[in-house]
């Protein structure tokens, strides 16, 4: 049978607090109670959350696509290094307005319409960019092109990104919701990983880009099958749990709802700040690191690493916040580790030759870093709680968008002329027509932001686990109806 009932996951942890919570928690708008509805989960969400991920890891491939050649990127559109970086600013600018959209598309009218449309929009977008690289286009018109090419992928973005919580919402049990949107969430930070392996392997010089954007084509194409042939549903014939089952505000009023949440705004500007901070750094590493002699082959193994310790992070805060329930905990050391990490860098990345240290810190900043993003949706999810879940995941993910686009053009205002010295060291581009310039005080900035976030969530976000504790009042309901000892419930295997 395709479905299995979640009674295991039901009653586990069931306990005598449990029926005063019920006492205690007023049953919110739109609950269901166990005796309305057999909850069930279904093996092909295994197969949602997989198109989910591919979707996520070859739009991410877009995104980041230029940044880790940025160098060989200015030389063959001609344009500057500002100029390369609004190939990566674009995803952030359009997701902003598109994000709110998006949230109100998902939310409105499921998962399925929005993961079909994104998957056409990244692959129109891959085959826009691949025509700017063709050499009857001329030199003028191609970085008009290529930029018009990763807007359409840009567009995609909000819709793929603001879906994972969704799907592990209304797919997933309640000890695996946390899981499912870690591994949806972490399969963006693999696409970038991909991107910072694949770019700077393929392109050797400016006759390589046809090449690269062509080998970015095909996981766009796959995505689209995938997504109109594979995703039926938008949602499962009977929901995993109670939260799932119960009526969502609509998205008006789940943000009239947000607008009165302190704890969410809180968790809004911060983790903003620490998505801003990673979009940052995966923009500009390159351009901090090459005027100290850095190449590119270096710099992407330390965004590799970056990315693969935080996979790791990511998947132990996942696995640790399904079993314990700890967001608040987790989320707090997170930040204050990639803040210390950040400042580390900061140091390091001023002087050459300090390749074991950067390269360190780098998987450091990941490790408690990237754990941040799927256990920060979860909470947005738990402390607005009956808010439909696209409208509170979806709009940290917009301040997340505009604290890049904030933290990279204050980045490059503040970049310094290069010494004399260090331009002797500099490794920057293969003709000479690149500039490089010094970044060392942009990353004291980003560092000094990222420490002053870590302290004022330490200090005053003490959120209320407002899901949890509605599915505890409706367990603890069904457990009084069915007159069950709480104390020697046993999970029941199906």
């Amino acid at each position: 049978m395709d479905g299995v009932t979640s009674n295991a996951e039901e009653t586990k942890g069931i306990n005598e607090r449990d029926v005063m919570l019920a006492a205690e928690v007023p049953k919110v708008a739109g609950q269901v109670t166990a005796c309305d509805v057999e909850y069930r989960v279904y093996s092909s969400r295994w197969f949602i959350l997989f198109v989910f991920c591919f979707l996520n890891l070859s739009n991410a491939m877009m995104w980041l696509t230029f940044a880790p050649i940025s160098d060989y990127t200015a030389e063959f559109y001609k344009v500057t290094f500002d100029q390369v970086n609004w190939l990566s600013l674009v995803f952030m600018i359009v997701s902003i307005p598109l994000g709110v959209a998006a949230t109100w598309l998902l939310d409105t009218l499921g998962l399925r319409p929005g993961v079909i449309l994104a998957a056409w929009l990244n692959l129109v977008g891959a085959i826009v960019r691949l025509i700017s690289a063709i050499p009857a286009i001329p030199e003028s018109a191609r970085f008009p092109v290529a930029i018009t090419g990763q807007t359409l992928t840009a567009l995609a973005q909000p819709f793929i990104l603001e879906a994972p919580a969704k799907l592990a919402q209304l797919w997933f049990a309640e000890n695996q919701r946390a899981t499912a949107n870690m591994i949806g969430s972490m399969s963006n930070p693999i696409g970038l990983l991909l991107a910072n392996v694949i770019s700077p392997a393929i392109v050797k010089s400016k006759a390589d880009f046809l090449k690269v954007l062509g080998v970015y084509c095909a996981p766009a194409g796959v995505g689209v099958l995938l997504a109109t042939f594979g995703v039926c549903s938008s949602v499962p014939p009977s929901p995993p749990t109670a939260s799932a089952a119960a009526t969502s505000q609509t998205f008006w009023q789940g943000m009239k709802k947000i607008v009165k949440n302190l704890q969410y705004w809180i968790l809004f500007m911060i983790f903003g700040v620490g998505l801003g901070l990673f979009n940052t750094l995966a923009t500009i590493l390159e351009q901090v690191l090459c005027p100290r002699g850095y190449d590119n082959t270096y710099v992407g193994l330390c965004a590799a690493l970056m990315i693969i310790c935080g996979v790791v992070g990511a998947g132990v805060a996942g696995i640790l916040v399904d079993k314990t329930k700890r967001f608040q905990e987790v989320v707090k050391v997170g930040f204050a580790g990639a803040a210390l990490a950040l400042l580390g860098l900061s140091f390091l990345s001023r002087q050459r030759s300090q390749q074991p240290g950067i390269a360190t810190l780098c998987g450091i900043f990941g490790f408690f870093g990237f754990a941040l993003y799927p256990i920060s949706t979860e909470l947005a999810i738990e402390v607005t709680y009956p808010v439909a879940e696209a409208t509170s995941s979806g709009l940290l993910i917009v301040s997340g968008q505009v604290w890049g686009i904030i933290l990279i053009l204050i980045t490059q205002a503040i970049a310094q002329p290069l010494s004399a010295e260090d331009a002797q060291h500099a490794n920057c581009g293969t003709t000479g027509a690149i500039i490089p310039q010094d970044m060392s005080i942009a990353m004291w900035v980003l560092a000094g932001v990222a420490c002053f976030a870590a302290i004022v969530q330490i200090i005053f976000f003490r959120p209320t686990y407002k899901r949890l504790k509605a599915e505890n009042w409706e367990k603890a309901v069904k457990a009084k109806k069915s007159g069950v000892n709480l104390i020697s419930m046993k999970s029941i295997a199906v």
